[in-house]
């Protein structure tokens, strides 16, 4: 799901050889279908290798009110018409709601070894809190059996930028440490559910995209004298002190969300998942570091 001026930067950017199909359109376009060969897979890797895929709930789920799953911020934000071109949104997508054992079927057919999805944190919390909905977890758990029994680990991320609409408009979103706590208790649920068949989670997913795209957006020169403003849900122009609030409760909330992580079950990794800007030093250079050649910041 693309603003209409993102999809237009990005389009301009990148040249024809390189261009790239949107994500999922594989998924959503080609299921019955044999998928072309893969010079790579699972079994030519080496020993313990993950070779896999990934998505986002809200990007291929669709099914967004279907089942006591209550509205995100991503459903109000594409609902309003003018954020999306053409006033697209989410909520059919590529059905992987009603279709995941075909779609677990098209990864098994490319090699695939390992699945890196997202849960939609108001399909299990229609509030953000409080009562869990038992429908929502079911999906999860039938996509976890099903993707264990074609013999792909599941790799869960708890959030991936779709927040609850109720604690946007109770809290005022990632604002208020509540959230963040919300987030934790919400998290030890899910390891609770999950646990014993998912060892593998990250908390958010790529800070900086929702937190900077989210509430503030970013301007952006596109040539010709002109500049664009690009964002995402819920679309808010924060101040830097309320921006840096944002920041702080996001991060809390994923401290918060390993700590309930660990303390409901043993032997998970846990982390977070978000975008590497690469510095590389020279030999002997004064800002090189020991031992890899690569750091992020």
């Amino acid at each position: 799901m693309i603003s209409q001026t993102l999809q237009e930067v990005l389009h301009s950017a990148l040249p024809p050889e390189v261009a790239r199909p949107k994500r999922g359109r594989w998924l959503g376009r080609n299921r019955g279908r044999t998928p072309p060969a893969n010079p790579r897979s699972a079994a030519s890797s080496p020993r313990g290798f993950f070779w896999g895929v990934g998505t986002s709930s809200y990007q291929i789920e669709g099914a967004w009110n279907e089942d006591g799953k209550g509205p995100s911020i991503w459903d109000t934000y594409v609902h309003t018409r003018g954020h999306i071109k053409n006033n697209d949104t989410g909520d059919v997508a590529n059905d992987h709601y009603h279709r995941y054992k075909e779609d677990v079927a098209l990864m098994k057919s490319i090699g695939a070894n390992s699945y890196r999805f997202s849960i939609a944190w108001p399909r299990i919390f229609p509030e953000g809190a409080g009562q869990p909905n038992p429908k929502g977890l079911d999906f999860y758990s039938r996509l976890v059996d099903e993707l264990k029994a074609t013999g792909i680990e599941p790799f869960a991320t708890l959030y991936h930028w779709d927040l609850p609409q109720n604690l946007q408009d109770k809290y005022g979103c990632w604002r208020s440490k509540d959230t963040a706590k919300a987030f934790a208790d919400y998290a030890c649920y899910m390891a609770g559910q999950l646990g014993d068949r998912v060892k593998h989670y990250f908390t958010i997913n790529e800070f900086r995209s929702f937190v900077e795209g989210g509430y503030q957006g970013f301007d952006v020169q596109v040539g010709g004298g002109k500049t664009v403003h690009l964002g995402g849900a819920p679309g808010l122009k924060l101040s830097k002190g309320e921006l840096n609030q944002v920041r702080h409760h996001a991060v809390l909330g994923h401290g918060l969300a390993v700590q309930a992580i660990r303390a409901r079950s043993r032997g998970h990794e846990d982390g977070l998942r978000r975008e590497h800007a690469h510095r590389r030093s020279r030999p002997g250079h004064p800002g090189a570091r020991k031992g890899r050649g690569d750091g992020d910041s």
